[in-house]
C-alpha cells in the first residue's frame, strides 16, 4: 500500500515538475501569464520555470513572416482599374503589445495587417498614373507603402519590413490602350534619335567636305609654289646655258625647229627665203 502511494506521489511530482518547466527557442517569443494577466515577456532562449495551474505560457514566432493575399482591383489617378498582387514581409517586435491588440490570434493580426497594407497600396496607386506604376517609380511607391504601413502597424506590435508589388494586371481594353501609348512614346523617341542621327551625319559630312576642300586648296597652292619654283629654276638653267654660248644655243634651237617643221615628207611651208628661219638651213654658214 505504502509502495503504491509512493509511486503515485512520484508520478504526481514528475507531472508537476514537467509542467513547471518550459523551453524557449531562438525563433520564439514567450509570454508568461498569471491568472490571465501578462507578468513577463522578456524570456531569453533556454529553459524557464513557472508555477503550475497558476502560470501559463504562450509562444509566438519571432521570425520574418509573409502575408500573401489574392490580387485586388484598385483605381489609378486616371480612374482606370488595375488588379494589384502584393505581399508583405513582417515580424513581431513587441510581443506584449501584439497579444493585447489581437488577443494572441494570428488570424486577427493578419486581417488587420492586410487592411493596413491594402489601404496604403490603394492610396499610393490612386495618387499615380498607370504609366508611373509600371515605370521606375514602382520602387519608390513600394518604399512609401512600406513606410506608411509600418507606422500604422506599430500599434499592433508589428514591424512591416517590406511590401512588394508582384504584378499589376490590366483589363484587356486598358492593356491595349497602354500598349498603344507606350508604342507611340517609343516611336517618338526613335524618331528623335533618327533625327539627331541624321543631323549628326550631315554635320560630319559637311565638316569632312570642308576639310577636303581645305586640303585640296592647300595642295594646289603648294603645287603651284613647287611648279613656280621649278619653272624659275628651269628658266635660270636655260638662261645660264644660253649665256655660255649664244651662237650654239641659237643653232641648237634652229635644229629643233627644223626637226619639228620637216619631220614629215608631205609638209609644205611658204616662207620668205630671207627669213631668219633659214639662217642655218643649206648655207652652211652661221647667221651674222
Amino acid at each position: 500500500m505504502i509502495r503504491s502511494i509512493v509511486v503515485i506521489l512520484a508520478v504526481i511530482l514528475a507531472i508537476v515538475g514537467a509542467s513547471s518547466a518550459f523551453i524557449v527557442t531562438e525563433t520564439e517569443y514567450a509570454l508568461k501569464f498569471q491568472l490571465g494577466r501578462i507578468i513577463r515577456s522578456d524570456f531569453e532562449p533556454g529553459i524557464h520555470f513557472k508555477v503550475p495551474f497558476i502560470n501559463n505560457v504562450r509562444k509566438f514566432d519571432r521570425r520574418l513572416l509573409t502575408l500573401d493575399t489574392p490580387p485586388e482591383k484598385m483605381l489609378t489617378s486616371e480612374q482606370k482599374f488595375v488588379a494589384v498582387d502584393s505581399f508583405v514581409k513582417w515580424r513581431i517586435t513587441d510581443v506584449s503589445n501584439f497579444y493585447t491588440a489581437t488577443q494572441g490570434n494570428e488570424r486577427v493580426a493578419l486581417s488587420r495587417l492586410d487592411s493596413i497594407v491594402k489601404d496604403r497600396v490603394r492610396n499610393q496607386i490612386a495618387a499615380r498614373t498607370l504609366v508611373q506604376m509600371i515605370s521606375e517609380q514602382r520602387v519608390s511607391t513600394m518604399q512609401d507603402i512600406a513606410r506608411e504601413a509600418n507606422i500604422a502597424a506599430a500599434e499592433l506590435g508589428i514591424e512591416v519590413v517590406d511590401v512588394r508589388i508582384k504584378a499589376i494586371e490590366l483589363p484587356d481594353d486598358v492593356r491595349e490602350s497602354v500598349h498603344r501609348r507606350m508604342a507611340a512614346d517609343r516611336q517618338k523617341e526613335a524618331n528623335l534619335y533618327r533625327f539627331e542621327g541624321r543631323e549628326s551625319a550631315e554635320r560630319i559630312r559637311a565638316n569632312a567636305d570642308r576639310e577636303v576642300q581645305v586640303l585640296l586648296a592647300e595642295a594646289e597652292r603648294e603645287g603651284q609654289t613647287i611648279r613656280g619654283a621649278g619653272d624659275a629654276l628651269s628658266t635660270e638653267i636655260y638662261a645660264n646655258a644660253y649665256g655660255q654660248d649664244e651662237e650654239f644655243f641659237a643653232f641648237y634651237r634652229s635644229l629643233q625647229a627644223y626637226s619639228v617643221s620637216f619631220g614629215h615628207g608631205n609638209d609644205v611651208m611658204v616662207l620668205d627665203p630671207s627669213s631668219s628661219f633659214f639662217d642655218y638651213f643649206g648655207s652652211g654658214n652661221a647667221r651674222d
